[in-house]
């Protein structure tokens, strides 16, 4: 093992975290969900979504294998359900009488924020690949390091959200929120084509 082969690694593993759990794109969604709330259960929030990400990714990436292997789960179908989480936020997103109901909880924190969108199926699919492809103790333990980076970012992000959204007003916040919902239903469908794909090749396979 090389100093420039870990290095190449780490870089690999904290730049493949930040991109699959795109923290700006969670960020604009947790503003729009918690435009109401009072900055301590944002707070809150933020803290227990951040914590929830870290702590599911760091036990997949140990243990995904084993844990889709013991329940017969694929990847694919981890996808689809993901997706099928998220379409059930747009809607809520997008019905104003919902969304508000929505603002006051702070099970947001777990889904949508944690799950699908931070430690979803596209960042659980990262670690396990990571892990599988570290070649020594040293690579790995830098598995849940990148995790922690890719965290922390999006805890930043969320953490100035409020000030920037501010400048919106009310009618631009509601604007931004029909615009996120349109998102998140665009990454549902995204998590769906993408696992009923990945289902499609494992049935031609087996074929």
């Amino acid at each position: 093992m090389t100093c420039l082969g870990l290095l190449d690694f780490a870089l690999l593993t904290i730049s493949s975290m930040i991109a699959v759990m795109e923290p700006f794109s969670t960020t604009a969604i947790y503003a729009a969900l918690t435009k109401s709330m009072d900055s301590g259960k944002k707070r809150r929030i933020m803290r227990w979504s951040m914590t929830t990400s870290f702590l599911v990714l760091a036990v997949f990436a140990f243990t995904g294998h084993l844990i889709f292997r013991v329940f017969g789960i694929t990847i694919p179908a981890f996808q689809i359900a993901g997706g099928i989480l998220l379409i059930s936020v747009a809607i809520e997103m997008l019905n104003p009488k919902q969304s508000e109901a929505a603002s006051g909880r702070e099970d947001i924190a777990i889904v949508p924020l944690a799950f699908p969108l931070t430690s979803g199926p596209g960042s659980i699919t990262a670690v396990i690949l990571l892990v599988s492809r570290a070649e020594n103790l040293f690579e790995t333990s830098i598995v849940p390091v990148g995790i922690l980076v890719g965290v922390m970012l999006s805890y930043l992000a969320m953490t100035f959200s409020s000030g920037l959204f501010k400048r919106f007003g009310d009618d631009g916040l509601r604007v931004v929120t029909a615009l996120m919902a349109i998102i998140v239903l665009a990454i549902a469908v995204q998590f769906i084509i993408d696992g009923a794909a990945g289902a499609l090749r494992q049935i031609t396979s087996g074929a």
